[in-house]
């Protein structure tokens, strides 16, 4: 059996949270962003704070704006390259054999 001294569901230092423990809050101003997907989020801010031009949106993770009719493009994703895909960009296909020549050159001991 518990012992009749302790008080459940509380801790130390526990109590109201009130306006008169923890102050004035500061004032806001909430303002709306929109993505290209049409979400709206409105983050809140102090109203001395300097307010971003853009904002991620929290539903798509595309960047918002102010302006509801021109938001912001979506990021371009670059899609995933091999390292060969790498390497043709560098190298021509003239470039290639020459080094494949030299390497097989090497292998049978002729330089």
């Amino acid at each position: 059996m518990a012992s009749g001294n302790a008080i459940r569901g509380s801790r130390v230092g526990a109590g109201p949270m009130g306006e008169a423990e923890r102050g004035e809050s500061a004032p806001r101003l909430r303002i709306s962003f929109w993505c290209s997907n049409g979400h709206e989020t409105q983050p809140s801010f102090a109203s001395d704070a300097d307010i971003p031009e853009t904002w991620d949106c929290p539903r798509c993770g595309f960047p918002a704006g102010k302006d509801q009719d021109n938001p912001p493009d979506p990021p371009r994703t670059e899609p995933y390259k091999t390292h060969l895909a790498y390497v043709r960009e560098r190298r021509s296909d003239a470039d290639g054999e020459a080094i494949l020549a030299e390497a097989l050159a090497k292998l049978r001991g002729e330089i």
